[in-house]
């Protein structure tokens, strides 16, 4: 199953120069730009660090508002987010999830980051999987959200 919004335009392997990558042991590693540390080169690595470069490059939120796959927890579980970028009040304002490539975005990824959402209170979703990309606007007191044509690129 997919999702009936369509997906947004978003060529995200136009930022695969802006990627710094080394071999060492014989596994591919990326230099991660947020966390400024080696992370083995994954399919889901590969998107979330390209939607990195897609921010840093392409919109008005900076490196300090970008956050990178940290632990939160839900019903007394831990669960990790992939990325969130803060506002100028350092409250959370999108909140990222990144997929494979192939890996389908469907009905339910999108239920899975607004339960995640429940705890951050973002305004705004966002899931890619580097083909698909769909973002959705956060209603909080009707707890629904409506899918948008676009990406926020600034506060």
């Amino acid at each position: 199953m997919s999702l009936a919004h369509k997906a947004i335009p978003l060529d995200l392997l136009k930022f695969k120069e802006s990627l710094n990558l080394t071999k060492k042991a014989g596994k591919l590693y990326v230099l991660d730009p947020i966390r400024k540390k080696l992370i083995v080169m994954q399919p889901e690595e590969m998107v979330r660090q390209l939607m990195i470069c897609y921010f840093i490059q392409e919109t008005d939120f900076t490196r300090n508002s970008i956050q990178v796959e940290k632990t939160l927890r839900i019903n007394d579980l831990s669960r990790r987010f992939d990325i969130v970028i803060y506002d100028k009040q350092v409250m959370p304002y999108l909140l990222i999830e990144c997929k494979a490539y192939g890996v389908a975005i469907s009905q339910s990824v999108f239920d899975q980051i607004a339960v995640y959402n429940m705890r951050l209170n973002a305004p705004f979703l966002l899931v890619s999987n580097g083909l698909a990309t769909y973002c959705a606007r956060m209603n909080h007191e009707t707890k629904a959200y409506e899918f948008l044509d676009v990406i926020p690129k600034g506060y």
